[in-house]
């Protein structure tokens, strides 16, 4: 499974003939681009290449590829702007050797750029998952015009690496395409979280074990929160629930989505159960549970509903880990459960609320306005102490006034990050109160439901 991506690399190119006279074999692992050489250095680094074993060039020679990318700007005089661009390919620990992510790598950049431009490849060795980066010169030595870095040139990308590496019988990742319909997917995806459309493909399934025929999965689905825009019986039917912008089509998720196959695939559970001769269908598709409400009886009984403290502490509580308790029961809304993405920053934001003893928002605006009005004391106070090192005349003094600037820029990092969770959690609190308002409906319908059943 090969992740990818890449970035256009901006900057002057002064000094650039360093590169080929004497390579930079110490480049910080957390290294900016600033040019077109840098880049070069950074890809071909033989601390990361295994003594540059894996250092090749598509239409360049590798060790003069800094001259002949020079060479074509120069013939078409376009020296500036973007002076080319830096990509990755990234695999899955353990899946290939050094030796076949390099020929994917190649490959790979060969069917992207190798018919117009000149390209570095390098695979780095330097981490558990190998990598091979890219580096692209902007302008064809072709045609002379420059890449333009379409958002379908990241699709492509990702599209090539796919079918390269599915030609190495390497994995890739599947149920989204780089910048789809959703482009935040691939990073979600890539982050570890879930897409709405995950939790879709998850009901869906779930109400496909537990249905006997259509009618049954259309009443699951609508138990689970969903409403159908176009019921089960048309051809391409779709839903929508709460905090969703759109329907999603049912059968986009794939193939074993379309009507007919979900038909087959239900009619295959009834024939796996009955040779079981047992089934827990019927008990299974009545939502009887109500987890937002119950814990927000649970805390008034203590007293401890009406503090923002509290709203986080119930959001974490419907979340939970991956592996929750026994007794857990997840919320009814695909949105909501669709945050368990964000289940640590979201700890961060009650631990801050916990710490500082926040219950009410005026609070928290009061919190985030001290923590910016320490920001600005200690900025004030260390550009003091820089003029005293500048007007210094020891070395002893420089370093001792050096030492109290490090000591308070070290202050600032800390309350600037307080400030960013304080921020974000204000930002937060109406998001969640939103998504409660949308489980407490579902969880009403449920209730209603059931005492409609018992007269």
């Amino acid at each position: 499974m090969a992740t990818t991506g890449f970035w256009p690399v901006k900057g002057s190119l002064k000094d650039v003939v360093k590169y080929a006279e004497n390579p930079d074999k110490t480049t910080n692992p957390k290294y900016l681009d600033d040019d077109l050489a840098a880049a070069l250095k950074y890809v071909s680094n033989d601390d990361k290449t295994d003594m540059q074993l894996f250092v090749g060039a598509i239409n360049c020679p590798p060790v003069r590829a800094y001259e002949q990318m020079m060479a074509t700007k120069r013939r078409y005089g376009k020296t500036g702007g973007n002076v080319a661009y830096h990509g990755y390919q990234s695999f899955r620990s353990g899946e290939v050797t050094p030796k076949e992510a390099f020929e994917i790598g190649l490959e790979t950049a060969r069917r992207m750029w190798g018919k117009d431009y000149e390209i570095v490849v390098t695979t780095h060795l330097n981490t558990d998952n190998l990598h091979n980066h890219f580096v692209i010169n902007s302008v064809s030595f072709n045609t002379g015009l420059k890449f333009e870095n379409h958002i379908s040139d990241h699709r492509r990308l990702r599209e090539i690496s796919d079918a390269v590496c599915k030609e190495y019988e390497k994995s890739v990742i599947g149920g989204s395409k780089f910048y789809n319909a959703d482009r935040n997917a691939y990073w979600i995806h890539k982050r570890g979280g879930k897409t709405h459309r995950d939790i879709l493909r998850e009901d869906v399934d779930s109400a496909i074990k537990q249905a006997g025929n259509l009618l049954e999965f259309e009443r699951i689905m609508c138990n689970f929160g969903y409403t159908f825009n176009r019921n089960i019986m048309t051809e391409h039917p779709s839903v929508i629930t709460k905090g969703w912008k759109r329907a999603v089509r049912i059968d986009s998720l794939g193939k074993d989505y379309a009507r007919e196959r979900i038909i087959r695939r239900i009619d295959d559970n009834k024939i796996f159960v009955s040779s079981f001769g047992k089934s827990e269908r019927l008990q299974r598709t009545k939502p009887k549970h109500t987890p937002l409400m119950e814990l927000e009886y649970q805390l008034r009984r203590v007293k401890y509903m009406d503090t923002v403290e509290a709203l986080f502490y119930l959001l974490l509580e419907l979340l939970k880990p991956s592996t929750p308790k026994p007794n857990y029961t997840p919320p009814l809304s695909p949105v909501l459960r669709q945050e368990l993405r964000k289940f640590e920053q979201y700890q961060k934001q009650f631990r801050l609320l916990h710490d500082e003893q926040i219950n009410t928002v005026p609070e928290l605006e009061a919190f985030i306005g001290k923590l910016s009005m320490q920001i600005c004391e200690l900025e004030e106070e260390r550009s003091k102490t820089d003029n005293k090192r500048r007007r210094a005349k020891t070395d002893d003094d420089k370093e001792m006034y050096l030492a109290e600037i490090r000591g308070i820029s070290a202050q600032i990092k800390h309350i600037r990050d307080k400030l960013k969770i304080a921020k974000a959690t204000l930002e937060t609190i109406p998001k969640i109160e939103k998504l409660f308002d949308i489980e407490r409906e579902m969880e009403r319908k449920v209730i209603q439901k059931e005492r409609s059943k018992e007269r």
